[in-house]
């Protein structure tokens, strides 16, 4: 049984099999935000704002959603609604607002998968309800679909409530730093903006790709000529990716939020000395950095990213 709420075995038997397939909910809030950029389309649009869709892209949003977690969690298809979980069947909704999702006529009485996502607030919420007659508002659309009354919310089993969805870096930028990335000549350059106006703050892959007009953002971010990491290291700027374990490690040494498999952070550092007393990150070369503030920063060896040859 669910605390607070009335006894449901099949409720409680989707709960779970939810929280078993993401027990932190962390993959549910990848998807959301993969969708988010899959709408958005970046790379050819350069749109990174909920704002910038058309009303007929808006629209379809929810469908993607329903579409997306099905394939991420392997759901199977349900006879009546659009899920099987568990056994029981499950209609899936999303909604810009919490307590909008609209209840067709054959979701009364049934399971609902409720969800709901904020890029601007960085928020999403997923819960489990049963659409009961009296847990809903009287009024209909055109559709006959109905919304769950304050009671109906009231009702709703969250697996996660408010919690924190992987960030768009670019809507969270000033308007004036975005303007300045976008104008930093060509995808390289973009790149090295974005990294520069953003050090010590995560930066998700789907905003790399639409500064550099291109999907490849690992060719973006290496080092080399067609890189950033380079050019950065040359200003004490160190960018960090979260695939790779001794990243994320470094990451941690320097004190950075650690990014996730998709994401990076780059900061302000300076060569860390032999005899230098506190935390380091070394790279597999050996060398060492140690964190600075911006006006510490020192240019520090492109090898630092590199296996030593010795």
């Amino acid at each position: 049984m669910t605390l607070g709420l009335p006894d449901d075995p099949a409720r409680d038997g989707v709960m779970r099999e939810m929280e078993r397939l993401d027990p932190d909910a962390m993959i549910t809030g990848q998807v959301l935000r993969d969708t988010f950029d899959q709408l958005y389309d970046g790379v050819r649009t350069r749109r990174y704002r909920w704002d910038q869709l058309f009303k007929t892209e808006k629209t379809h949003f929810g469908t993607l959603v329903e579409i997306n977690l099905q394939r991420e969690f392997e759901y199977a298809d349900g006879m009546k609604l659009d899920y099987c979980i568990a056994g029981h069947e499950v209609d899936a909704k999303y909604s810009q607002s919490s307590g909008g999702w609209m209840l067709p006529p054959e979701a009364i009485g049934e399971l609902c998968m409720v969800v709901t996502a904020s890029d601007k607030r960085s928020q999403f919420s997923v819960g489990v309800v049963r659409a009961s007659e009296d847990l809903l508002n009287g009024g209909r659309n055109r559709d006959a679909k109905r919304t769950l009354s304050a009671a109906g919310r009231s009702m709703i089993a969250w697996l996660r409530k408010d919690a924190e969805l992987p960030p768009n870096t670019l809507l969270h930028m000033r308007e004036e730093d975005v303007a300045a990335v976008f104008a930093a000549g060509g995808g390289t350059a973009r790149v090295s903006e974005l990294f520069r106006r953003t050090a010590g703050k995560i930066v998700g892959r789907a905003s790399v790709a639409t500064v550099a007009a291109q999907l490849d953002v690992t060719r973006r971010v290496r080092g080399g000529q067609s890189g950033s990491r380079d050019p950065l290291a040359s200003e004490g700027i160190v960018i960090l990716g979260g695939a790779y374990d001794w990243q994320r490690e470094a990451a941690r040494e320097l004190g950075l939020p650690v990014p996730l498999r998709t994401e990076y952070v780059a900061a302000y550092v300076a060569p860390a000395p032999a005899d230098w007393p506190g935390r380091v990150a070394r790279g597999p070369s050996g060398l060492a950095l140690r964190a600075v503030d911006s006006n510490g920063r020192e240019a520090f060896d492109p090898l630092w990213y590199r296996p030593s040859r010795a």
